[in-house]
Formats: structure tokens, sequence, C-alpha cells
């Protein structure tokens, strides 16, 4: 949701230039596979409680994966294999950021980081198969259907998370709600799509 009102100035201003600095340099796979080191390296700042280079780390993570898929179409490198690296980078970034929030405090957080991992689960797997019943008519590589809660709304929880410790429940409800909520509307809206479709198919016979 926020990337539809911030991408454009972002990728102008922040993505692009990059891209072309570095074109020829670096491949976007690479970039990916870079993004998830770093994305890795999240885990053991929240174990050591280093909670503003954790927050850097994050935000690093996402630049370049937003940077991968700009450099990608930039060199007409795109590929099935760079579409499922970039899926899979960004799955495992994210569940380590999680993981990385459990072992904060694990006494207390074990319940809400189930409902998180669960919640996620169901979205991505709605994400997933909404798209492979669903023409790709987009510049990615993937048929992307947006929601309420996307990568960069998952971030914004993640940091206030850091940052807020004592409300870890409360973000935590909300960070859930939200992602539920986007696989339920992702469903509804494809379901809808598909009632249509069949509608004017069998007007199509009749006529």
């Amino acid at each position: 949701m926020l990337e539809t009102y911030i991408r454009p100035s972002y990728q102008r201003i922040l993505v692009d230039p990059a891209a072309r600095a570095i074109r020829g340099k670096i491949s976007p796979n690479q970039l990916t596979l870079f993004s998830g080191v770093i994305g890795l390296l999240v885990l053991p700042c929240l174990y050591f409680e280093v909670y503003i280079l954790a927050i850097a780390l994050l935000l690093l993570s996402g630049y370049f994966d937003t940077l991968d898929g700009t450099l990608a179409r930039l060199t007409r490198q795109s590929s099935d294999w760079g579409t499922v690296l970039d899926i899979s980078i960004d799955r495992l970034v994210e569940f380590i950021v999680i993981l990385g929030l459990w072992v904060v405090s694990p006494d207390t957080r074990s319940f809400w980081v189930i409902m998180m991992l669960g919640s996620v689960l169901l979205c991505i797997s709605s994400f997933l198969v909404v798209g492979i019943f669903t023409a790709n008519e987009s510049e990615k590589g993937f048929y992307y259907s947006p929601g309420i809660m996307e990568r960069a709304e998952a971030f914004l929880f993640f940091i206030v998370m850091i940052l807020w410790p004592g409300f870890f429940s409360v973000f935590a409800f909300f960070f859930c709600v939200l992602v539920l909520a986007t696989a339920i509307i992702r469903l509804k809206q494809f379901y809808s799509a598909q009632q249509d479709k069949h509608k004017l198919t069998c007007n199509k016979s009749f006529n």
C-alpha cells in the first residue's frame, strides 16, 4: 500500500541512479544474494541488542532488494531463476527478522511470533497461488497483487517492534490482523474475478 505512494519518488531518486552506476559491475542475482546476507546479519544484531545497526541492516537489505530488480530490467537480465531467487531470499530475510524479534525475549514473545509466522505463511501462499492463475502484465517477472501489507509495511512494523519492545504484543497483533486481511482481500478479489470471467464465458456461449 505504501509502495503505491512512495515508490515512484524512491525509485527515481535512490534506485535508478544507483542501478545505472553499477551496471556491468555486478549481476542482479549477486545483488539479491547480497541483500540476503545483509538481512541475515539482523539476527545477531538483535541478539546482542545492537538495535540501531539491526534497523540499518534491515533497511539496507530492503534497498538492495529493490535495486536488483531494477538492475535486471536495465541490463535485460530478468530471468525465471532471478524471480525465484528474489522471492526466496525475501522470505528468508523476513523469517530471520521475526526469529530475531523472538530471541530478544523468547519467554514472552513465543505466541505472537508463531501467529506472525502463521499469518505470513497464509499471506504468501495466497500471493503465490493467485499469481499462478493470473496473467502477468507488469514489468515484474511474476504477477504482483498489491495489498494492505506489503514489504514496506512489514519492514515498518519490524522497525517499531525493535524500537519499542515494550509494545511488541500490540504491534504483533496489528501485524497479524493486517497480514491476514491482505490474504483474505486478495482471495476475495481473485474469486470475484473468476466469477466475472465465468459469467463472461457463459454469456459468450449463449450469444
